[in-house]
């Protein structure tokens, strides 16, 4: 599996713009193909920080997903609503490449 994590800070004058512009951005980079699961993360404290997580079954669909129009215009459209954008790609890890839950 690849993941592909992403961190923002959502812009404080642009907390209204960015709520309504969500919904139709995660609806658009679902709708590329190829994501196994997508996740999104707020801190308990109840800051404007945001992680959100893409799944892909390998890089070469992480590559197909990325290179679509949508989520290029997508990426671009975050970078105008949020501030310190950080985009992480993580490959598996060659010591435990598969998952391990506990119990099984």
């Amino acid at each position: 599996m690849v993941l592909y994590v992403m961190r923002w800070n959502i812009h404080p004058e642009k907390k209204e713009a960015y709520t309504d512009w969500t919904k139709g951005a995660i609806s658009r980079t679902l709708g590329a193909g190829g994501v196994v699961e997508f996740r999104a993360y707020r801190p308990a404290t109840g800051s404007s920080q945001v992680v959100v997580t893409y799944e892909f079954a390998n890089m070469a669909t992480w590559e197909n997903w990325h290179g679509n129009e949508a989520v290029k215009n997508v990426l671009e459209e975050l970078h105008t609503l949020a501030t310190d954008v950080n985009l992480e790609l993580w490959g598996p890890s060659p010591v435990v490449p598969d998952p391990i839950r506990p119990g099984t």
